[in-house]
């Protein structure tokens, strides 16, 4: 542990790191697997979101992904179906998935405490049969991200317990924060975004969601 005069505390090797947390319980050993388990599986199909995480040549990526519950298919024990609807077309994930296969995702369910995470390996796949399965309104995903389980666990729910993820909130609550056009107003110096932006956003959103 370091501090260079200060009370900082920094720590700066694995032993002290583990010194400061202690050892693992069982349970929580006990419960990461190499495959997808019967209730692992129950949670993928039940979860309308969760968080794709990647790493690329520029760094780190996460990103939100989500649907009905059950949009990303169990296909069996070890693979899983993500699509990719429209979006922004920065398409930062996938071009971390090009330079660097290993993912990470982190599936939620609303009204549960308890999280699943799964560690992988992606391809992406663009072939009419993988595709079709995930058509909605007739409309198919641009690509379909195909991962590999390397290993799964759920978390335990102090996290979510915790931040009362799942609490009612009052729109009082949130008017402090500024809407997406005065967030992309403020970034462009006023060239893009304002208030028209924020009145067409909504239908704008309806219309592109697949």
């Amino acid at each position: 542990m370091s501090g260079t005069g200060s009370n900082r505390g920094e720590i700066d090797s694995l032993d002290a790191l583990v010194a400061l947390f202690g050892s693992v319980q069982e349970a929580s050993r006990r419960k990461e697997v190499t495959t997808l388990p019967p209730a692992y599986q129950d949670m993928v199909r039940a979860s309308p979101f969760c968080v794709l995480a990647t790493t690329g040549p520029d760094g780190m990526d996460a990103s939100p992904r989500g649907d009905a519950p059950g949009f990303v298919a169990v296909i069996d024990e070890q693979t899983l179906h993500l699509p990719e609807r429209r979006g922004n077309n920065r398409i930062d994930s996938l071009r971390n998935i090009l330079h660097d296969p290993r993912v990470a995702m982190l599936f939620l369910i609303p009204g549960r405490g308890e999280t699943l995470r799964i560690n992988g390996r992606a391809t992406i796949l663009a072939g009419p049969a993988v595709l079709g399965p995930h058509a909605v309104s007739g409309r198919m995903p641009t690509c379909v991200v195909e991962v590999r389980v390397e290993a799964a666990f759920f978390q335990c729910a102090r996290a979510i317990q915790r931040s009362r993820l799942w609490a009612p909130v009052s729109p009082e609550a949130l008017a402090h924060l500024p809407s997406a056009g005065e967030m992309l107003g403020a970034l462009t110096e006023g060239a893009l975004g304002g208030p028209a932006y924020d009145a067409e956003l909504p239908a704008r959103q309806q219309a592109t969601l697949y």
